[in-house]
């Protein structure tokens, strides 16, 4: 019987003697680097973790949360800006981009190029509506990635939304359909027998344009088409036109009444659209008022963070007596994405109908005063993820008096939702059905 040569046991190529022509090392020095590198990246930042650091928000948005598996597709696509968000030493190292960028070449970084922001200041720049493509001009897309910016930077620190020029360089809607659709707007809630107050709150590249850099995208769109709009939407659509008491502020104040790194007016812009939105619906109404000071605050302003930083702006803050003995100012309102009411006992002064302020960020940043010069008022926010068209139709109805704030870049894009004919038809239906006589 022939014995069965002797089988080694099956080793791995690793283990062989190095003199072996099927030696392979198990792990090379690249590989060794390799898994160095991606072990330090993914352990440290839970060590970090372990040991108290925590992402911090350098974005004018929560931080994301992780995905669940309910989402399908979406646990897999939102997975990235999960991780994103989730990095400890993120706003140091866009700060550290930033500043080798200024050193060498004298310039931001471009951290705010890309196409349409998922950030920003608030509701006061809605995106164009779902399936809507920028229009195309004689250079291609009119988008960011053409060249706009989400900021503009400006002299002396000066910052600017990058929106107020791309709104008038692309817009979803020109300024003569926007003022016909306001119209069909106005005409559906006075028919009714309701009031309606339209109001424009300025951009700050329209009301503090001196600090603005001598070229920027966009430049052309803004000189040439400001005017117009501002003709039409005041001449022609009958709103109020802030621009000529702002300026009355800010020379009392002998400052500008934007802040340099906010998109938003300060408190003295606040009580303007407060008092000249109750002239509008009851004339007279403010010579009582009194607005002494109140002292200041701190909060954080909307721009930086645009750019992957975080700046605060302080504001002086002022009482609101409309009969001039009682402060009737409050809180500022948290969120509009429902009807936020406010009711109070009315005082000489005050605008006593019901009233609905239908409005965006300015309306919310100006709630403290707003809410003080009514003593029943609803505030509605016209662009958000949450209300429906059925609810924003409902507070019409509901009120005696329809008052629509709308940031200029908003009348200038024109992707506004309530100036859809769907919204406009709803509105006069149930108007007509509940009128006020």
């Amino acid at each position: 019987m022939s014995r069965r040569p002797q089988q080694l046991p099956a080793v791995h190529e690793a283990w062989l003697p190095r003199e072996h022509a099927l030696y392979r090392p198990r792990h090379s020095g690249r590989q060794r680097t390799a898994l160095i590198c991606a072990l330090a990246f993914f352990v440290t930042p839970t060590l970090l973790w372990v040991f108290g650091a925590r992402p911090a928000e350098i974005e004018n948005h929560s931080l994301k949360s992780f995905p669940s598996i309910s989402d399908g597709w979406g646990l897999v696509t939102d997975l990235p800006e999960w991780a994103t968000d989730q990095l400890i030493f993120r706003s140091g190292a866009i700060q550290a981009a930033d500043g080798i960028s200024r050193a060498l070449f004298g310039e931001a970084a471009p951290l705010d190029q890309g196409g349409a922001p998922k950030s920003g200041p608030l509701p006061g720049s809605p995106p164009p509506p779902a399936g809507e493509q920028p229009p195309v001009g004689p250079g291609g897309p009119t988008n960011g990635d053409a060249g706009f910016r989400q900021v503009v930077e400006g002299s002396d620190g000066w910052l600017y939304y990058g929106q107020d020029a791309e709104a008038k360089c692309s817009p979803t809607r020109n300024i003569g359909e926007t003022v016909g659709q306001l119209a069909k707007l106005r005409d559906a809630v006075e028919s009714s027998g309701r009031q309606f107050v339209l109001v424009v709150a300025p951009d700050k590249t329209t009301m503090v344009p001196q600090h603005l850099p001598s070229s920027y995208p966009g430049k052309d769109c803004v000189t040439s088409n400001t005017p117009e709009l501002w003709r039409r939407i005041v001449g022609e659509a009958g709103a109020v036109d802030l621009q000529p008491y702002l300026n009355d502020a800010q020379r009392k104040m002998n400052r500008p009444i934007y802040p340099p790194n906010d998109s938003h007016w300060s408190d003295e812009g606040a009580i303007v659209l407060s008092r000249q939105v109750a002239e509008a619906i009851r004339p007279g109404v403010t010579r009582l008022w009194q607005t002494p000071l109140s002292g200041d605050y701190t909060i954080d302003a909307d721009l930086p963070p645009l750019l992957g930083k975080r700046a605060p702006k302080t504001n002086t803050k002022f009482e609101l007596r409309p009969d001039g003995v009682e402060d009737r100012t409050a809180e500022p309102v948290e969120g509009m994405e429902q009807p936020q009411r406010r009711t109070q006992r009315p005082l000489p002064g005050m605008v006593t109908k019901k009233t609905l302020l239908y409005g965006d960020s300015f309306v919310k940043v100006s709630s403290r005063y707003l809410t003080a010069a009514f003593s029943d008022v609803t505030m509605l926010a016209y662009h958000n993820q949450r209300n429906s068209t059925a609810d924003a139709v409902k507070a019409f109805a509901d009120s005696e008096v329809v008052v629509l704030e709308v940031v200029e870049r908003g009348v200038a894009a024109g992707n506004l939702p309530f100036l859809q004919d769907g919204f406009i038809d709803s509105v006069r239906t149930q108007l007509a059905a509940r009128p006020i006589r």
